[in-house]
């Protein structure tokens, strides 16, 4: 999980090589470094800390035009600056994000040849491979190196007499590219190449790419060149940008409003009626994906990780719901070791924000080999989830820079209730007029949210009583249950305090003896029918001395004296009321960190997009 950047070309490598990394620094940003072309042959400059650490060591007259960069997440041996990319053995200069799983044996085989690692690295083993089978065909080299080589990876490879040219080559982790009149670049993500280019290709698994200053070559491992697909960027390039807020996190809260319209709007069909009421019904055939995809499914399967997975939670509600099939939701890097039960009428739905991440990719491959239908949610064109997937559903967030991931996760809810829309319309589960009657409602959640968004000075307010906390409950029923798993991992990652989240029935069989005085209760009062239940729990954890943040819609009447806070929402049908309240739980999570003082974009030990197991 790391943010590797190489580029060839006609401008200062070091200044693109460092703005890139800097762009990239979401994905790790425990130590960074770059190699660099020079008069000199290659030069290394690492430094433990953050992109600004390395960037001050770079001498302001350092001079390259190809070079590659790294910014890492530590995965084998500490955070040190022997450690950290690019690691340098004979002609081979390499940066590498991934996972080697053979290290270990490919090291003491090496050791046999006099080639011993000064780094506690995977990565550096793998710089010794290339260069024990380097005889001057690169082409040859990787291609007898892959074959080695168990894991995940995307190499950015430099040898030392051929200067000026980048070699790649990867598995599972993903790689972008692009040509521009600039140069050739190549990174882990496509933030890094739009000030150079709006269109790029997906470097395709096994496939080697040689960038030069004038041109990107792809062969496949037997030298036979290949066409990528060029895809372009949608989204405005200020969209990863700040854009004059303080952290990247608190834009994308407040983009949610457009992501989500920007999701559902294309895929609405509009019919004028009779009466003049607008219908309006989803329809996927921009997307490719076939109403028989719905027809003859006997089983649900949910598969993600994190906020994914919530989202998935939420998922599962609405499609038992209105589906009535049976439907589970898997964690994705226990689903693949649990022997799962999988046919051809079992539709299994994959989530990923990146369509990268490692064990839901894992999951997808193996729904496929088992014969199940697959649908991915993703919200990067081209990923290799989204390659790999039957059908995709893209979610159009834009790019989300914030760790902690906040509209990825609402515009995957939109992606969720879109699709058991038409899923329910398709097996006459519910009539056009009740499905355009959800649509409306649907759409109704972004006046909802920007509602919410008014309200940032009082939950601000609220927050600064969590910041001495050290831990915190969330409960909820129903769908607040399902939203509590998100809240609850929304406010640990970035405030660093001890979180859980219960369904509230289940106070009284075991949760009830953490509840102390003062300790905090967040508590999810927004479904109607569980109401009563809602506030008798409440009420328990009240009695126990609880700090007690209610959160609810404008008309539910809850007794005073039973919460120390509110937070209101606008009322509306009970399953679209996770969209407004999931920005309240987000918005808690950001005001108690920066009251903590915390790094809200960059938590420690956390990367934003998983591509290792």
């Amino acid at each position: 999980m790391c943010g590797i950047i190489g580029f060839t070309g006609y401008l200062n490598s070091a200044d693109v090589l460092l703005q890139g990394l800097s762009e990239l620094e979401y994905r790790g940003y425990d130590s960074a470094g770059i190699a660099c072309f020079t008069e000199n042959g290659v030069e290394l400059i690492k430094e433990v800390g953050k992109v600004a650490a390395l960037k001050a060591k770079v001498p302001s007259d350092f001079h390259s035009t190809c070079g590659i960069g790294h910014t890492r997440w530590a995965t084998h041996g500490g955070v040190s600056e022997v450690n950290a990319h690019p690691h340098k053995f004979g002609k081979v200069t390499l940066i590498h994000n991934g996972i080697i799983e053979n290290y270990h044996e490919l090291e003491k085989e090496l050791a046999l040849t006099g080639r011993y690692p000064v780094s506690q690295t995977d990565t550096e083993i793998a710089a010794m491979l290339l260069d024990s089978l380097y005889e001057g065909d690169a082409h040859e080299t990787i291609k007898k190196a892959v074959e080695r080589l168990e894991g995940a990876y995307a190499f950015l490879i430099m040898f030392e007499d051929q200067p000026e040219v980048i070699y790649s080559i990867r598995k599972g982790s993903p790689l972008v590219a692009c040509q521009s009149e600039q140069g050739s670049v190549i990174a882990s993500d496509m933030v890094a190449l739009l000030r150079f280019s709006k269109d790029y290709f997906v470097l395709p698994e096994y496939q080697i790419a040689k960038l030069t200053k004038t041109s990107i070559t792809v062969t496949d491992l037997d030298g036979e060149l290949v066409a990528p697909e060029i895809l372009s960027v949608t989204w405005d390039t200020t969209a990863a940008q700040k854009n004059g807020f303080k952290h990247y996190m608190k834009k994308e809260i407040f983009e949610q409003p457009e992501a989500i319209l920007r999701t559902i709007s294309p895929r609405i069909h509009k019919n004028l009626c009779a009466d003049g009421h607008e219908q309006l019904l989803p329809d996927f055939s921009a997307d490719e994906i076939d109403d028989s995809v719905f027809t003859g499914v006997n089983r649900i399967i949910v598969t993600a990780c994190g906020t994914a997975m919530h989202a998935g939670l939420m998922g599962k509600v609405l499609f038992e719901r209105l589906l009535r099939i049976p439907v589970t939701v898997d964690i994705a890097s226990e689903f693949r070791y649990q022997n799962p039960i999988l046919d051809e009428n079992t539709l299994v739905i994959t989530v990923s924000q990146s369509g990268e991440t490692a064990d839901t990719l894992a999951a997808l491959r193996l729904a496929r080999t088992a014969g199940a239908r697959t649908l991915s949610i993703v919200n990067v064109k081209g990923s290799s989830i989204a390659r790999e997937s039957d059908y995709v559903f893209y979610t159009h967030a834009g790019p989300e820079i914030a760790v902690a991931s906040t509209k990825a996760y609402t515009a995957q809810l939109s992606a969720f209730y879109m699709i058991a829309f038409r899923f329910a319309l398709v097996r006459e589960k519910i009539t056009k007029e009740e499905c355009s009657e959800y649509m409306h409602l649907l759409l109704d959640t972004i006046p909802a949210i920007e509602e919410v968004l008014k309200q940032t000075e009082n939950i601000k307010k609220i927050s600064k009583r969590l910041v001495d906390s050290e831990n915190l409950f969330f409960i909820g029923r129903g769908m607040d249950s399902a939203l509590a798993c998100e809240g609850s991992i929304k406010l640990k990652e970035i405030t660093y305090i001890h979180s859980e989240a219960y369904a509230a029935g289940e106070l009284k069989h075991g949760t009830l003896s953490l509840i102390t005085e003062k300790v905090p209760v967040i508590a999810l009062a927004t479904q109607s029918d569980v109401l009563s239940k809602m506030v008798s729990n409440m009420k328990e954890v009240r009695a126990r001395g609880a700090m007690v943040i209610c959160v609810t819609t404008e008309d539910a009447t809850i007794e005073s004296n039973i919460y120390d806070e509110k937070i209101v929402i606008p009322t509306t049908a009970d399953i679209f009321a996770p969209f407004a309240a999931a920005v309240v739980l987000q918005l808690i999570a950001y005001y108690t960190s920066v009251a903590r003082g915390l790094d809200v974009d960059q938590p420690r030990n956390l990367a934003k997009s998983v591509t290792v197991e």
